[in-house]
């Protein structure tokens, strides 16, 4: 259903308004305007555009009022509010479904340790998901900061195939942290390369020297 605004008084006093002007509210002598189905009608003066609109039983709505004339396009605004409102929510959303993963390593790691939390960290990434990356310094460790740069520094290079540092290395207290991102598409990517490797593991073997079958009847030389 349309909005039902044709015979809304116009306010002329107080603030300007930044809503979309609609039907009634729309006045210009000329629109160009665009019909429901989005084919392009032309200019237009605005009376016929707000007959056909009312005709229709839909609003007549200024899609661009900077425009000269200003482009108007027949739709239900209602309707077109609800769906861009849903949009924005399903946006906002999908930003707040950003995971951020968090691995510990100290300062003095031994190297199979190492190896091990590196693997977690382009697990992580992999999957699409930001990593927090805490160096823990104890006791006089924490007079040596320069242990956790540089081991955050390896990390970063190691994995950079994988993913970038989205926040650089800082002092957090007793702590320190880097923020590693994932690149762009890493995911489907890291998705793609389990499919070839899982298409290549079920391949027949092909290759070597069958034997020769003898033919019928062939007597040995």
């Amino acid at each position: 259903m349309a909005c039902g605004r044709w015979t809304t008084p116009l306010d002329l006093g107080g603030p300007i308004s930044t809503e979309t002007r609609i039907n009634d509210r729309i006045r210009v002598p000329e629109v160009r305007l665009i019909g429901p189905g989005g084919e392009q009608v032309g200019i237009v003066r605005v009376e016929d555009a707000l007959r056909v609109a009312m005709e229709a039983d839909l609003d007549l709505v200024e899609v661009a009022p900077d425009a000269r004339p200003p482009v108007c396009k027949i739709m239900d605004y209602g309707k077109f509010k609800y769906e861009t409102a849903q949009k924005a929510r399903e946006s906002r959303k999908n930003q707040q479904q950003t995971v951020i993963k968090e691995q510990k390593l100290r300062p003095k790691i031994d190297d199979h340790d190492y190896e091990t939390k590196k693997g977690h960290v382009l697990r992580f990434l992999q999957a699409g998901s930001k990593v927090k990356v805490t160096i823990m310094f104890r006791g006089r460790e924490q007079s040596r900061p320069e242990l956790g740069f540089r081991l955050l520094q390896r990390l970063a290079s190691d994995v950079a195939e994988f993913g970038f540092v989205e926040t650089s290395a800082k002092q957090d207290g007793r702590n320190m942290t880097m923020v590693l991102a994932p690149h762009k598409g890493a995911k489907t990517r890291t998705k793609a390369q389990q499919a070839a490797s899982s298409q290549r593991d079920a391949a027949p073997a092909t290759g070597g020297d069958a034997p020769a079958a003898a033919a019928d009847g062939a007597t040995p030389q």
